[in-house]
């Protein structure tokens, strides 16, 4: 199996705050790896330094085998790491076409490529709104352009930092159909996500952090109640 994500003995610094401790990890291709941990675990900031917003100490980050730690968050990009961020963080004054067409990469090995049609064809709702400004939209509608703009850059790998955060039930269920769809279609997916059932649905591998260090990574069926329980804070 083909090796899409590899993290390999990373440590990131915010000033003098080390904040991740050795940590190493690999995402199969195709497959979905939650990445889970309680508030302040160095989640966001292991995403952080994936694609480039913060540079890894020491360390190798590897997509499909080749190193990209140190490189610009535009060059991660170009390369092929999409993400849906924290927040959802939309461009509120543009419409939601905008947002989508603003964000559009081919990728020339993509057999399927995301289009705007294809977008809309996953999120109906945003065809509905395509020419109403982002910032008018409803959070569950804004997560869902979120996730829509980073599935137009055509990436190779998807982070996805917390989905699911301040949507209503039905929206979070909504979420994650979308993510078991992008997942059938053979997306490699990063899930960092506080629903720790909803991450467990979605994922085939499963991380957990605490305190910026790597206490579990194993398969999603070996997670046990007290790992949870004692990690994640939540029975």
């Amino acid at each position: 199996m083909t090796e899409a994500l590899a993290l390999d003995a990373v440590d990131a610094l915010y000033g003098d705050s080390h904040v991740l401790h050795s940590v190493s990890f690999a995402l199969q291709a195709g497959r979905v790896l939650a990445l889970l941990g309680r508030n302040g675990a160095g989640k966001t900031t292991c995403m952080n330094t994936i694609i480039g917003f913060l540079q890894p100490r020491t360390g190798a980050i590897r997509l499909f085998g080749e190193e990209v730690a140190h490189l610009r968050t535009e060059t991660i990009a170009h390369k092929g790491v999409g993400l849906v961020p924290q927040g959802r963080r939309v461009f509120p004054t543009l419409t939601v076409r905008e947002n989508l067409i603003v964000a559009q990469r081919a990728r020339a090995q993509s057999a399927r490529p995301w289009t705007l049609e294809r977008v809309f064809d996953v999120f109906p709702r945003l065809r509905e709104r395509q020419n109403q400004s982002a910032g008018s939209l409803s959070g569950g509608e804004q997560q869902m352009l979120a996730i829509g703009r980073a599935l137009m850059s055509n990436p190779r790998v998807l982070l996805m930092d917390e989905p699911s955060e301040g949507l209503a039930p039905l929206i979070v269920a909504e979420v994650g159909r979308t993510i078991a769809r992008l997942k059938e279609e053979g997306q490699s997916i990063v899930l960092v996500e506080q629903n720790v059932k909803l991450a467990l649905g979605l994922a085939d591998e499963v991380v957990v952090l605490n305190t910026g260090r790597v206490v579990f990574a194993g398969g999603a069926g070996e997670v046990r109640e007290d790992l949870i329980t004692q990690h994640l804070g939540v029975v």
